[in-house]
């Protein structure tokens, strides 16, 4: 994976974040597809099931603003690192259609700050066609939060 190119990351920081993404259920149980992962990027496609299907019978926006979650934290652990702490702080979302088919997210920092990382994520449908937008930002935490 390790090239010239800026946004490439190395095999070892591709491996240690697929292992971290097998660790986290939500990853198995929507059965998102990892299609890259780059320097502070990331591409996520989430198949289409009609069992995650809305009100309207299209892909329920609440699945849809997780997907966008998940990419955006996979953008910012390529920066952070695999095992970096982690936890979302805000997030928004605007729809601009209705998703029928396959839905993937393509997550972007927008910068990564000693504290805070705002990430923008397109999320697309199978035909490239734009359905919505969003904006999630991360806080990097020194230590694991007391439950």
């Amino acid at each position: 994976m390790s090239d010239n190119n800026t946004n490439t990351i190395t095999e070892t920081e591709h491996s240690a974040i697929k292992e971290r993404l097998r660790s986290i259920p939500i990853f198995q149980t929507l059965n998102y597809r990892c299609d890259r992962i780059g320097k502070g990027e990331a591409v996520f496609t989430f198949p289409h099931d009609k069992k995650f299907n809305g009100i309207f019978e299209s892909f329920h926006g609440g699945l849809m603003m997780t997907l966008a979650d998940s990419a955006a934290s996979v953008a910012v652990l390529s920066l952070a690192g695999a095992d970096a702490i982690t936890t979302t702080t805000d997030m928004n979302i605007r729809f601009l259609a209705p998703c029928l088919t396959d839905l993937t997210a393509e997550a972007k920092v927008i910068k990564f700050g000693a504290t805070l990382c705002p990430v923008s994520v397109e999320l697309r449908d199978a035909d490239g066609k734009l359905v919505a937008v969003a904006q999630v930002t991360y806080m990097r935490l020194s230590k694991m939060p007391r439950r």
